[in-house]
């Protein structure tokens, strides 16, 4: 069922998104739907945090294979790798935002998952910096909103069908590269799964 509804909501919106068609997608009943989830929105965030808790994983997976200091590209390359999938919890930020003002427990929510995202962004970054990786210098509270700002820019270029392309997420890569690590990459830094 979460898997349906993350594809729904991610192809549609939030509010545009039916409890009817999302049991369709999943071969379910709406009764069975409402019986695991009780409503749309409960549904919604079961969403978010499956996507938050995948993108936490395959970050962590990317950091055991690249190594802590390279935190920022961990970030980066997890994010725009799944970005075809259309997982990402700031896709489906985007997806509530047009329903939060008139909603103040998803409003609440939102608030809090963003701000949850920015905290394990940030201690990534912590821990590159204390790897050696993020110059010493960088705040990483300052740079992990720069990171979620990025990743909401993903989105909206996605959104818009393209407005940044390949080489411009790699030309912002390698830019955020040079700040963070306070040097020039050995080789051009690209954010995307090799």
């Amino acid at each position: 069922i979460l898997d349906a509804a993350l594809r729904v909501f991610t192809a549609r919106s939030y509010a545009g998104a039916t409890t009817a068609e999302i049991a369709r997608e999943a071969g379910v009943s709406e009764p069975i739907l409402y019986r695991h989830f009780g409503s749309k929105r409960g549904l919604y965030l079961a969403c978010l945090e499956e996507a938050w808790a995948r993108l936490r994983t395959a970050i962590e997976a990317k950091l055991d294979e690249l190594g802590p200091a390279a935190g920022p590209l961990a970030i980066a390359k997890t994010g725009l790798g799944l970005r075809d999938k259309r997982i990402l919890p700031p896709s489906l930020w985007v997806q509530a935002l047009s329903v939060a003002p008139e909603d103040a427990e998803l409003r609440r929510y939102l608030r809090r998952h963003v701000r949850e995202v920015h905290d394990y962004f940030a201690d990534v970054l912590r821990r590159s910096q204390k790897e050696g990786g993020v110059a010493p210098e960088r705040d990483p509270d300052a740079e992990a909103w720069l990171f979620v700002a990025g990743s909401l820019l993903v989105v909206v270029s996605d959104r818009l069908s393209g407005v940044l392309g390949h080489d411009d997420f790699t030309a912002i890569a390698n830019q955020r590269f040079r700040w963070l690590y306070d040097r020039e990459p050995e080789t051009p830094v690209s954010p995307f799964e090799d």
